[in-house]
């Protein structure tokens, strides 16, 4: 067995512990670990610019803690691990799943091609609490709607098996062949336009544990309320390292499963959870219908008469709409490659309902700018906001800028941080500058329209653009073939 050779194929499972098939190659045999940045099974939703970078600095760690041994490839999958099966005499190939429809559909041919071949083949699951097609209704058809999901499909189901015990020992073997590195994926932009997020992230499976251990301790307390205020330290901010697999779902939900039954705050640890599973639903919903990133989940939309304006969307793109709660919030993105979960609903439902724009906008964008980038959730997501996906958000749920921020920031704290331009306007303005006289205004050192914009739109005319176009769709069945 000590010759055998296995080669460990990591995609989105960045990580030593609880990592399934990589446990089950050292229990096989040595392992040859690879990372193949295939940009071509990607096919429209290549890597963005900030997941980019944090993928970088993950597999740079991910090395470090395989003693210098992880093998770097960039190009096709299969041909890549056809060559490298040639090259070190191997004998088995083993993977964590992906849920992507493209990966899927690459790692049947992989698969079917190393069964011709004699190779042995294994996958496993590394990334969900359940495998999508173990939670169906009773009439064996996948759930649309998220609370029947969690309460009649998940929970009543097998619970979540428990985080794997450390491996004794993994010993790790070098493709000698392969002279490439990590920089030679050039993950990494010449213009480092990434250096205000080098300061705001730790990146790698030990900074995932120690953010985990840090929110269990600290965040949780209030989690269910506190959780929509982005100037509390009461968000997780796990979901970088859930995406790349630098932590698993399991190590999450049992630890903080413990965590609940040791405590007087169990509300706050369920409410915790019911996010963990929102995470599971999108990757189901991706799972069972694979068109949910272009195509909207009800028909219906494909009529909705969207806007094209190219002044306004950059206006949203680089928080400058005039609306202080929108603003900041995509800068925060801008500057960090994150948003606060809250901040997120109130900049989406400002794009596709105040502004009419189509949501396909906000996904691209978010895309490309978010270290969390996630194919399932953000598509699941965006189209809840725009009211047009599965267990979606009413069209007629308008989010108002004005009193989301007033509600959600009524200090100020976060707008200020990152729309410090308004940093000496009185809170009673805050979110609504133009309704500030000229000597409040003056005393603030603010002069709308030069130091910050007016407000791209009007609010109230703008809601009702809204709901006319919602309205103009909503006679149109799902099975109107016209």
């Amino acid at each position: 067995m000590l010759d055998k050779k296995i080669i460990f194929w990591f995609r989105k499972d960045l990580r030593i512990s609880d990592n399934p098939g990589l446990f089950e190659a050292a229990k096989n045999g040595i392992v040859v670990p690879i990372y193949i940045l295939d940009e071509a099974s990607d096919e429209e939703f290549k890597i963005g610019g900030a997941s980019r970078w944090w993928l970088h600095y993950s597999l740079e760690s991910l090395n470090l803690s395989l003693d210098n041994k992880l093998n770097i490839y960039f190009g096709d999958s299969k041909n890549i691990i056809l060559k490298i099966i040639k090259d070190n005499n191997i004998q088995g190939v083993y993977w964590n799943r992906c849920y992507e429809p493209g990966r899927i559909k690459d790692d049947s041919i992989i698969k079917s091609k190393l069964k011709q071949m004699g190779i042995e083949c294994r996958s496993f699951n590394g990334s969900l609490l359940w495998e999508p097609w173990t939670v169906l209704k009773k009439d064996k058809t996948p759930y649309k709607v998220y609370t029947p999901f969690y309460r009649y499909g998940c929970l009543q189901g097998p619970e979540p098996r428990k985080p794997l015990d450390k491996q004794r020992e993994m010993l790790f073997s070098k493709d000698l062949l392969n002279q490439k590195c990590l920089t030679d994926l050039k993950l990494l932009s010449k213009i480092k336009w990434y250096m205000q997020m080098e300061d705001t992230w730790e990146i790698g499976e030990e900074a995932a544990n120690k953010k985990l251990d840090i929110f269990l301790e600290d965040g949780l307390v209030d989690y269910k309320e506190g959780r929509n205020f982005p100037g509390k330290q009461k968000n997780s901010r796990l979901s970088a390292h859930l995406h790349f697999g630098e932590i698993s779902p399991h190590q999450v939900w049992h630890s903080a499963g413990i965590k609940g039954r040791q405590s007087t705050f169990s509300k706050d640890v369920e409410h915790f959870l019911s996010e963990i599973v929102w995470r599971e639903f999108s990757y189901y919903l991706l799972y069972h219908f694979p068109t949910l990133p272009r195509k909207n989940f009800q028909a219906k939309f494909d009529r909705f008469p969207w806007l094209n304006n190219s002044a306004l969307l950059k206006a949203w793109q680089t928080g400058q709409t005039g609306y202080p709660i929108v603003d900041a919030g995509m800068r925060q993105l801008w500057q960090t490659g994150y948003m606060h979960n809250r901040v997120r609903m109130i900049v989406a439902s400002f794009l596709v309902k105040n502004l009419l724009l189509h949501w396909h906008y906000g996904e691209d964008w978010f895309w490309d700018c978010l270290v969390d980038a996630d194919l399932a959730n953000n598509s699941a997501s965006w189209q809840w906001v725009a009211g047009c996906g599965a267990d979606a958000t009413p069209y007629f749920r308008i989010f108002n800028p004005v009193t989301q921020g007033e509600k959600f920031d009524e200090t100020g704290e976060y707008t200020r941080l990152f729309v410090p331009e308004l940093g000496k306007l009185p809170n009673k303005f805050l979110f609504k500058p133009w309704e500030a006289s000229e000597d409040i205004l003056k005393m603030a050192d603010i002069h709308l329209g030069k130091t910050y914009p007016k407000p791209i739109i009007e609010l109230k005319k703008s809601r009702e653009r809204a709901l006319a176009a919602y309205h103009s769709i909503k006679h149109f069945s799902e099975e109107d073939p016209t």
